[in-house]
């Protein structure tokens, strides 16, 4: 049997290196722009409100939400600021607190997905277990998250398991942008950012989640081009479903160490040089992911 080629006859060590530095400047700047998107958002639904606004609003917050978490996921990983106590206070006290996500716990967790990916040990397993799935089982999820059936319930999960080491960021967070959002004259917008949390994130991070593992060819197999996929996401995908570079999964897992900032680079290299040949492992766009996710009833 012909074994696939070692990743190291595509791409040097000295290349993996300079992929691998990171940049606190980089990193900040990812931050501050997400967080202008979110600051742009609450303004144009304060100055201009209306439905169609707010609605707009609510979107991109959602977005910003997806944005967070996956910045949290970069710092768990050591992989977004070049001083490590810069990953953990950002990773803990202002992506973490922003998108719910408890930085320690999350890292612990996260970590043995790569450790047992290919796997059936992989703990982020059960959540693409099933696909591809039908046209119909498809469209009940996705109804369900824009519904805020699966919001509601991921919120009443929280509340549940509240613990003030994992969660007091959060409630930190919360409180700085009511008081924000008060010293500005609007309170009415506070909720803004709970309707996204519950209406909108959900279903950007079902659409992530399918796009990563559950459109895999195999996920019990070793190779990440059978395990993993990549997306190239439309422009708008970027901004609202895969923010911050988390399309490029399957170099994510295949050099987790490459901060986020660097993984297109990484990507057009392996691209060049013939690494992803005779892999269907690229998706192009959501609408592209969710062909794949489905299959005949």
């Amino acid at each position: 049997m012909k074994h696939a080629p070692a990743i190291g006859e595509y791409i040097t060590r000295a290349e993996i290196a300079e992929l691998s530095a990171k940049s606190d400047a980089r990193a900040a700047a990812t931050v501050l722009f997400q967080s202008a998107l979110a600051v742009a958002a609450f303004a144009v639904a304060i100055v201009w409100p209306n439905p169609l606004t707010i609605l707009a609003a609510i979107i991109v917050l959602g977005g910003r939400i997806q944005a967070f978490g996956i910045i949290t996921h970069d710092c768990a990983h050591g992989a977004f600021f070049r001083t490590p106590k810069l990953n953990v206070f950002v990773g803990k006290w202002v992506s973490g607190a922003a998108a719910h996500v408890p930085l320690d716990l999350y890292r612990r967790y996260h970590l043995n997905h790569h450790k047992y990916a290919g796997t059936p040990d992989d703990p982020d397993k059960w959540m693409v277990k099933s696909y591809p799935v039908t046209r119909a089982s498809l469209k009940r999820k996705l109804v369900r998250d824009v519904t805020g059936q699966t919001g509601f319930r991921d919120l009443l999960g929280e509340i549940k398991n509240f613990k003030w080491s994992q969660t007091g960021p959060s409630v930190l967070f919360h409180t700085l942008l009511f008081v924000a959002l008060l010293a500005v004259g609007a309170p009415w917008a506070y909720p803004m950012w709970w309707a996204a949390r519950i209406f909108v994130y959900p279903l950007t991070m079902r659409l992530r989640q399918i796009s990563e593992h559950g459109v895999a060819k195999d996920r019990d197999a070793m190779d990440a081009r059978i395990n993993t996929g990549t997306t190239i996401p439309r422009w708008w995908e970027a901004l609202l479903l895969s923010p911050c570079n988390v399309n490029y999964h399957l170099e994510h897992h295949i050099f987790a160490g490459v901060p986020p900032y660097r993984l297109a680079r990484l990507h057009h290299l392996l691209s060049e040089r013939g690494y992803y040949r005779d892999h269907d492992c690229i998706a192009h766009g959501f609408g592209d992911v969710l062909r794949r996710a489905t299959r005949p009833a």
